[in-house]
């Protein structure tokens, strides 16, 4: 089970549609696919080019305005002026952050060029990709929302096309941009209730997450639950965790799905929404976002029908050069009845020493293991705990 970080920023106030600068795609943009790989936290990460500067960026259609990184070497600090706030997810379920501004020359991503425009500035820490490095920007709705964007997960590429284009078959389902909060939109139903407003936000790393007023409707009440952690620009916020049986995206059904709930007055209350659907889910699919025609496609990828990895230690921890850091204990598990502690830190994991790529090594998979599985874990303090894994949500 990883620990997902919902990236969504929203402008506070209006911006003027000229400060977004002009979008063109090259003639021959469908065949300039993009590589990416996918972080830690679930997002999709990848390089482009600003003002002749390689930048690495997240795809975030939850992002209104795009974001570059005020620790970036692209970021010019005599630049950059200041303004104001906007809403960004944390520090409780919804909070602010404070951002400047960066006028910019040239955008490339594949066969998309923009000129013109600029972007918004704001501190965007390590944390909010999981791994050990920040990346310098957040790719929102302003560069790619003119378009259809096709993400090939399953081959860790995307591309930007005309709108229109129907690359491939698959289920629709309804795809806006919103006039106030500009970005990605489309609902979804649960236990026969249409959800709406739902952002679809592929830099959130979760598979589903709900306000406490959708969770009520949806039955959320009559499931097994725990809590869990996410990171978002405006800080940590803990919400309740369970496993919805079905959802339905359009016409695509989809089976048993990890879904978050936030506390009542979280970020989605906040800004009027039902929630988000991440890269969590849309991890599984191929996927065509194309607002301008009105639509979202998703194609089942080989792991489409796959169960979602379920926590059966009951700790989520971080990762800190050469140890893991515990930064939460789930609610209901098996580390929370052995009396783990939020702050704890693991040097060893049966014998074997935490290294710099434990995100991506087998070493991770101790945390997701078999109920009934004994683990030891060596403290960095030269401790050693035992801790029995079962499922407990």
């Amino acid at each position: 089970m990883r620990l997902f970080l919902p990236l969504l920023l929203i402008a506070a106030a209006p911006v003027p549609p000229v400060r977004e600068g002009v979008a063109t795609l090259a003639a021959d943009s469908e065949a300039r696919w993009v590589p990416f790989d996918l972080t830690p936290g679930n997002q999709i990460r990848f390089t482009l080019t600003l003002d002749a500067r390689p930048v690495t960026a997240i795809l975030d259609t939850g992002v209104s305005y795009s974001v570059l990184a005020s620790k970036s070497a692209a970021a010019d600090p005599a630049r950059i002026t200041a303004d104001g706030q906007a809403t960004a997810i944390g520090g409780g379920g919804n909070g602010a952050v404070a951002v400047g501004w960066l006028p910019t020359r040239r955008l490339v991503i594949g066969g998309l060029t923009r000129s013109g425009g600029g972007v918004t500035v704001a501190d965007l820490p390590a944390l909010a990709t999981g791994s050990a490095q920040a990346v310098d920007m957040l790719i929102g709705r302003d560069v790619t929302g003119g378009h259809a964007l096709d993400i090939d997960y399953a081959n860790h590429r995307f591309r930007l096309l005309p709108s229109g284009r129907l690359p491939f078959v698959g289920a629709i389902a309804p795809l806006t941009i919103s006039a106030g909060r500009r970005v990605y939109e489309s609902s979804a139903t649960i236990a026969g209730k249409r959800l709406s407003p739902m952002i679809v936000d592929t830099g959130d790393g979760s598979a589903l997450t709900l306000s406490a007023a959708s969770a009520a409707s949806a039955g959320i009440a009559k499931l097994p639950t725990t809590t869990t952690i996410s990171f978002g620009l405006a800080g940590e916020t803990v919400s309740t965790l369970a496993i919805l049986p079905a959802v339905a995206i359009g016409q695509q059904q989809i089976r048993n799905v990890e879904t978050r709930v936030e506390p009542p007055a979280g970020f989605s209350e906040t800004i009027g929404v039902a929630g988000r659907v991440g890269s969590g889910l849309l991890q599984s699919y191929r996927v065509l976002l194309d607002p301008g025609a009105g639509r979202m496609v998703l194609k089942p990828g080989p792991d489409a029908d796959a169960p979602p990895l379920r926590s059966t230690s009951g700790l989520l921890v971080g990762l800190t050069r050469d140890r893991l850091k515990v930064l939460h204990v789930m609610r209901g598990g098996p580390a929370a009845a052995a009396g783990w502690r939020a702050g704890e830190t693991i040097c060893r994991i049966n014998d074997a020493p935490v290294t710099a790529d434990y995100p991506t090594s087998a070493l991770a998979k101790w945390a997701i293991g078999t109920p009934g599985t004994v683990v030891r874990l060596g403290l960095c303090d030269g401790t050693v705990r035992t801790l029995t894994l079962r499922q407990f949500y």
